[in-house]
């Protein structure tokens, strides 16, 4: 029994103090100074979860990984995370607290170009700096975001060519269908209007969006099957984002619709979300990426085994908007080292130029548009969950942001 009175704990204070300065001092990893502080702004609950929560995971493994290292400019790195729950307006109020309350120097997060387009007046308004990881329709530029994923010249038109082609089984007949906002309605605009280029007509065209978590697809599957009676080769281009997608493709599956008669291409189908699904009757499907986890080089080599590392799990797969965080972050911590300081407006002047070798297997560069260099993949679904790479760019092309099938953006494109 220990009886603790004041006397007692005023001599166990001095003990302790005195202990302390004898003992050899233990120097910080760090020097002194505030933490850098890094936002991570991904849906952590809600239908996008499925997709960002890998995301949230990657940028924790970044700023882990950067701190084994002694931090950044001698200072150590924080994570500020928040969780705006698949809420698009909840996006934008939770960008405000990461750059007002938490002050964060610089933000990983969005997923939807709707939950991008709600946050965007606000890293102008404060003049934060975000880095945006995942494909969307292009259209937009702004000197407060950075853009690692594609353009619709990286993935979506790519994507409908090596469909129309031999290789890729000589579709005459596209079904787009899309979940109902921006990112889709504005890819499919863009799709459309090159495949009237390549002498398809609307008539070959089907075009049909769902909403978020849209989960019965029967009747869409069923009108999809009889789009393609008509004779001609058709094909499916899928812009279907979040966990609608395991509905959909079990629909597919479940109506006998197989790669060899109705293929179809996703955009934002990786392995993450064909974790949750038993992918034997997808196997041959398409998607098109700018990485997969199955390829081969040695920096994703090294990727992968960081990740099993940190996650601990070897159910967890790497996908491409997780490599696009990675490359990131790479290029921003680069980019503050150069600029000697956090400061968004040198940190920007520094990210020009910068060059990262990805996980893809090539070398990307940041232009002065705020996009990325980046190689265009197909991959196939193969049982295992995994994609087999079947056709790639020999190298890593710029991104056209501003699209030459948006005619009322011509002025921009000039400028």
């Amino acid at each position: 029994m220990t009886i603790e009175n004041g006397f007692t704990r005023r001599v166990l204070g001095r003990a302790a103090l005195a202990a302390a300065l004898a003992a050899p001092a233990i120097r910080p990893s760090f020097a002194q100074g505030a933490p850098i502080k890094v936002g991570v702004l991904h849906s952590l609950s809600g239908t996008m979860a499925i997709s960002e929560t890998a995301l949230r995971d990657t940028v924790l493994m970044m700023v882990e990984d950067i701190n084994a290292k002694g931090g950044l400019l001698g200072r150590k790195v924080e994570a500020v995370v928040v969780d705006p729950a698949s809420n698009w307006p909840l996006f934008a109020e939770k960008a405000r607290e990461l750059l007002a309350v938490h002050k964060v120097d610089v933000t990983f997060g969005c997923w939807t170009s709707v939950s991008r387009k709600s946050v965007l007046p606000v890293y102008e308004e404060l003049n934060g700096l975000l880095f945006y990881p995942v494909q969307y329709e292009g259209e937009e530029q702004s000197k407060n975001i950075f853009y690692t994923g594609a353009a619709p010249n990286q993935q979506a038109i790519p994507a409908v060519e090596y469909l129309m082609s031999a290789d890729g089984g000589g579709a005459k007949r596209i079904a787009l269908l899309g979940t109902d906002y921006v990112y889709p309605r504005t890819t499919n605009r863009i799709l459309r209007a090159f495949l009237n280029s390549k002498g398809i007509s609307n008539d070959d065209i089907m075009e049909e969006y769902t909403p978020f978590g849209h989960s019965d697809w029967q009747g869409i599957v069923s009108a999809v099957k009889r789009f393609a009676s008509a004779g001609k080769k058709t094909a499916i281009v899928s812009t279907i984002n979040g966990d609608a997608n395991v509905p959909f493709y079990r629909e597919l599956g479940n109506q006998g619709i197989k790669a060899e008669d109705i293929p179809s291409v996703a955009f934002s189908v990786g392995e993450e979300e064909l974790a949750g699904i038993d992918t034997k009757p997808l196997v041959g499907h398409l998607a098109a990426w700018n990485y997969f986890m199955s390829v081969d080089s040695p920096v994703n080599t090294e990727f992968k085994k960081m990740w099993a590392t940190y996650i601990k799990n070897p159910r967890r797969v790497t996908n491409d908007p997780m490599e696009a965080t990675y490359t990131g972050f790479k290029m921003w911590s680069q980019a503050v080292t150069q600029a000697k300081t956090t400061s968004v407006d040198a940190v920007r002047e520094a990210m020009y130029g910068q060059k990262v070798a990805a996980p893809c297997g090539y070398t990307e560069e940041m232009h002065k548009n705020h996009h990325l260099s980046k190689p265009v993949m197909i991959g196939e679904v193969q049982a295992d969950g995994q994609f087999n790479i079947v056709w790639k760019t020999p190298t890593a092309i710029p991104a056209e942001n501003w699209s030459p099938f948006i005619p009322e953006n011509a002025s921009r494109r000039a400028g």
